[in-house]
């Protein structure tokens, strides 16, 4: 079972809206705000006085003058700021979120399609950066990197055994693109450091992780996230599952925890007739917006399964919730995260940004997909997981909360539907009691399965590689090794992360042998192998070809 605790902070990202007069408002307040804090500086001695009216925005100047002017010790006017806008939108729903400017960035990046960088895949193996893998095309692959080395200097800054952080790595690796950087390279046999210069350049991000044949007529499309390059990405896939026979698909939207609300339209209208209503969004001071087909989708009469579970969200659940209530596919597994929140970013002066929620996706039989929220009630909110998990929602379809005052039908068929957030399942699929492990939780919080994994396999990379050429070789061959298993106990003992009971222990074993296979396989070959891998034992997709199977 995975840190149910930590699930919340994964459903912070969703659509990018066209900002209305209401979101320009916000902004403007605040931009105000911030300006006239840089603009009215007082000295220790002044009396603090406005012309302004009292409260609003006079009251926080004040505060802010009187803190800076006053305060016994030197203060940081910027962290001030920052602290003093996520103090105002602490009791707000938990999805309207300030980001600072670097974080901003990283989310654009993170939904762009895009970075600029020089193309590595890569670890931190003892404070040092080992390349797992070069970015096909890239510069780095170009310039004769290789898998296996490792980076210890950046122009003129060492960054191995320095315990350095990954994202001031991560600034020194990335830059404009077309900008040069020079990296000075460990290489397994070779006495004397390689040096490479490494020009940038846009790196595409991928949110198609996996698609493949998974049966002679069933396609299979592992879609991790909702980003702009999505809508592309998606058609070519199904383009190349068509020519090897694809007559039915799986989408797999597990653990998306969704994206950009563009995104999820553009692939829903593959789907759907002219005008056949995707989703809407409304909410007391936002005026309703319908999403609709436009009829040139290429995929109207193609069967199609969407897996989710407890970590789907958002844009995902959008998708879900329009195929079902238009009777188009069938949805299999647990009941949706249920974040249908609509945010609009501000954008601030200093690169910082502002969501707002401004109001909520509701499904076309009207279902809105946000979950209840309460103000002032944030803990509830953050820890609802926790309590499907407690009431056996995970473990049992009759466990599963509906409300039965929200009953609604799909728009053909005239099915039950339920509201009260998230999206149930046409089909429940138990998680597997086996999976649940409190200790392999705990190891792999804590990073010790991936450090322990990295030492064996930079270890034996080329003895692997070679006993296993093919996919084919690696599934029918490879045995997670027992030494490998124990040392990760090991070192778990040293950080006290130990099971509870024997169960906690067999589990414990059983889930580190399946993620090993996964993460070798991911190491060997891909990332697309390691999911096929993985598929073997993904209860969710495992039912939905028992299904398909059984109406053949």
């Amino acid at each position: 079972m995975r840190a149910f605790r930590k699930i919340i902070n994964k459903h912070q990202v969703d659509s990018i809206l066209p900002l209305g007069w209401e979101q320009w408002r916000v902004g403007f307040a605040v931009c105000v705000l911030l300006l006239a804090a840089c603009c009215f500086p007082l000295n220790a001695q002044a009396q603090i006085s406005f012309d302004f009216k009292p409260g609003g925005a006079a009251k926080l100047l004040r505060a802010r003058s009187a803190l800076l002017n006053m305060y016994v010790d030197t203060l940081n006017e910027q962290k001030l700021v920052d602290a003093a806008i996520r103090g105002m939108i602490e009791d707000l729903d938990p999805h309207t979120q300030y980001s600072t400017a670097e974080e901003a960035k990283r989310m654009t990046e993170m939904f762009s399609g895009h970075f600029d960088g020089i193309g590595v895949q890569y670890r931190m193996l003892d404070d040092t950066l080992l390349v797992i893998k070069t970015v096909a095309g890239g510069p780095s692959e170009k310039a004769g990197l290789q898998p296996g080395d490792r980076i210890v200097r950046v122009n003129d800054s060492i960054i191995a055994g320095v315990k350095m952080k990954q994202e001031d790595i991560n600034k020194r690796l990335r830059g404009k693109k077309g900008t040069s950087v020079r990296v000075a390279v460990k290489r397994s046999g070779v006495k004397k450091l390689l040096s490479f210069e490494l020009k940038r350049k846009a790196i595409p991000t991928q949110s198609i992780h996996c698609a493949y044949m998974i049966r002679p007529t069933v396609g299979y499309i592992r879609l991790e996230t909702f980003a702009m390059t999505s809508h592309e990405e998606f058609v070519k896939a199904v383009g190349q599952l068509r020519n090897e026979g694809m007559q039915m698909l799986i989408l797999d939207l597990q653990n998306n925890t969704g994206g950009i609300l563009d995104a999820a339209v553009r692939i829903m209208n593959e789907f759907l007739e002219k005008d056949e209503l995707i989703v809407y969004g409304e909410g007391t001071n936002y005026k309703r917006r319908d999403y609709r087909a436009d009829g040139r989708g290429t995929l109207k009469q193609l069967p199609v399964y969407v897996l989710i579970n407890y970590e789907s969200a958002s844009a995902s659940e959008i998708v879900a919730g329009a195929l079902q209530d238009q009777d188009r596919g069938t949805i299999v597994g647990q009941r949706s995260f249920g974040k249908g929140c609509i945010q609009s970013p501000v954008m601030l002066d200093d690169g910082s940004m502002l969501r707002v929620t401004v109001a909520h996706f509701y499904s076309p039989s009207g279902r809105c997909i946000q979950k209840p929220f309460q103000r002032g009630h944030r803990k509830e909110y953050e820890t609802e997981i926790l309590a499907r998990e407690k009431s056996g929602e995970f473990f049992s379809a009759d466990s599963v909360h509906v409300n039965d005052s929200l009953r609604y039908e799909t728009l053909k068929q005239h099915r039950t539907v339920f509201g009260g957030g998230g999206i149930v399942p046409d089909e429940f699929v138990p998680i597997d009691t086996t999976t649940v492990s409190r200790q392999f939780t705990r190891l792999l919080a804590a990073g010790i399965p991936q450090d322990v994994c990295l030492r064996f396999w930079d270890n034996h990379r080329t003895a692997y590689e070679q006993q296993f050429p093919t996919l084919s070789e690696y599934e029918q061959k490879f045995i997670v090794p027992d030494e490998l298993i124990d040392e990760i106990l090991r070192q778990g003992e040293k950080k006290d992360i130990r099971a509870k009971d024997e169960t906690d222990a067999a589990n414990c074993r059983l889930r580190l042998k399946k993620y090993l296979r996964v993460l070798m396989a991911t190491d060997i070959f891909d990332t697309c192998e390691g999911i096929m891998i993985g598929n073997a034992d993904n209860q969710v997709l495992q039912h939905t070809l028992k299904l398909i199977a059984d109406k053949q």
